[in-house]
């Protein structure tokens, strides 16, 4: 117990990144996948091709060699950010390839008919797609996507390599003081746990309340 009360605001510090990263991270995950997602139905062929790219490169790429692309790629380009900003660009993005996928199987679940009274009403495929194709698509997805959203809180302990300020991270700055490493990695997953289990009880109140009953 030590370990934790003797070093609570390192631990505090360490767990706020983690949710500050998971948080930004989630947000930009889920605007490229809803937006991927939309590349990957648009009757535009150019459109399908970025989606089909977009989900194949990242889907097939390792996190950590993302982090390296971004974190080493992007400054040679001129853009220069925080280490957190880039960490919140490779988690995002990385997560994405997934939430499109997760989102496009439920667009596939979606009848074809209610597209096709959609744009007999004369709504184009924007509207069709924003209006009436997506909101029931959600509302099957629920789960795999707080799912991905779980993944993407434990992966983003990769950041804590790449000097961003994270809660694995604290475990360097506690082994250096001496403390036992066992106690040090039982409060660091206690920490994840919290995180984690927060996600899983949001998107169990998403599903209950907007679901698909089975």
């Amino acid at each position: 117990m030590d370990v934790l009360t003797d070093n609570f605001s390192l631990y505090a510090e360490g767990f706020l990144g983690t949710v500050r990263l998971t948080f930004f991270s989630s947000l930009l995950a889920l605007a490229l996948g809803f937006l991927m997602a939309a590349f990957r139905v648009a009757p535009v062929a150019s459109l399908r091709a970025i989606g089909t790219t977009w989900v194949t490169v990242l889907r097939n790429t390792p996190l950590t060699l993302l982090f390296f692309a971004v974190l080493l790629g992007l400054p040679r380009f001129g853009l220069v950010l925080p280490f957190a900003v880039f960490a919140v660009i490779a988690l995002g993005c990385y997560t994405s390839a997934f939430i499109c996928e997760a989102l496009r199987s439920g667009i596939n679940t979606v009848p074809t008919g209610q597209g096709e009274a959609a744009r007999s009403l004369g709504m184009n495929f924007g509207q069709t797609l924003s209006f009436v194709v997506l909101p029931q698509a959600f509302r099957t997805v629920i789960p795999p996507i707080g799912s991905t959203l779980i993944a993407l809180a434990k992966n983003s302990a990769i950041a804590g390599a790449f000097s961003v300020t994270e809660l694995l991270g604290t475990y360097k700055t506690l082994s250096e003081l001496g403390y036992n490493i066992i106690w040090t990695f039982v409060w660091i997953a206690v920490g994840y746990l919290i995180i984690t289990l927060s996600i899983s009880a949001l998107f169990n109140v998403l599903e209950k309340r907007y679901g698909v009953a089975r």
